[in-house]
């Protein structure tokens, strides 16, 4: 499993791609733009002077933002390939949303609701479907956004790496009782999964 590509390290490396082109264009637009406006004021520049057919200008601002373009195309594409294609050997966890819970079955027929737990540094694919309305599992901690939608088969896969307790929720206004469809997922040892997911209760 160590040569598995964490979904979530890419989302974030898209993302910090994407913010980091920002600020640089920001602030070299605005630097130019200053400039422009002291270097070429009218009081110096009565004339305005005609840059159309400048092929070298039209040459860079046509290929730089197409360089850009496709580079943040290329960024956003790799993580969201890294999100949808899983990798052998997954825990195949089924998530079914109601009004207003989650329910999760385990391969050995273990339910639980509203909490997730499984083993550190094993790949977990959710396999999302809803029995009443349309429902979104968010799990941030994982970059983890996908919808339930009737006739649509969904799932989401995240890799965890590091053990601890961290919060999911229903982001897709379901009803009166919406804000209270959370839960909670757990990152266990190994050997505290194996012995957990053998229990006929809960923690």
């Amino acid at each position: 499993m160590n040569d598995i590509v964490n979904p979530a390290t890419l989302v974030d490396r898209s993302l910090y791609f994407i913010i980091g082109f920002s600020f640089i264009f920001l602030f070299a637009i605005t630097v130019v733009m200053i400039f422009f406006v002291v270097r070429y004021r009218r009081s110096k520049n009565p004339i305005p002077k005609d840059i159309r057919g400048n092929k070298m200008l039209e040459t860079v601002w046509v290929v730089l933002p197409a360089f850009i373009a496709l580079s943040m195309f290329v960024s956003g594409w790799k993580s969201y390939s890294g999100l949808r294609n899983v990798p052998e050997g997954a825990i195949e966890i089924e998530v079914v949303g109601q009004s207003f819970s989650w329910l999760l079955y385990y391969p050995n027929e273990k339910e639980t609701e509203n909490e997730i737990v499984f083993p550190i540094n094993t790949p977990i694919k959710l396999n999302l479907t809803f029995s009443d309305v349309i429902h979104s599992l968010f799990i941030p901690a994982f970059r983890v956004k996908v919808d339930a939608v009737k006739g649509i088969e969904t799932y989401a896969w995240f890799l965890p790496e590091k053990m601890g307790e961290y919060f999911f929720q229903c982001t897709e206004f379901c009803g009166t009782g919406h804000a209270d469809m959370v839960g909670v997922v757990k990152v266990v040892s190994q050997q505290e999964y194996e012995e957990w997911v053998e229990k006929d209760d809960e923690w």
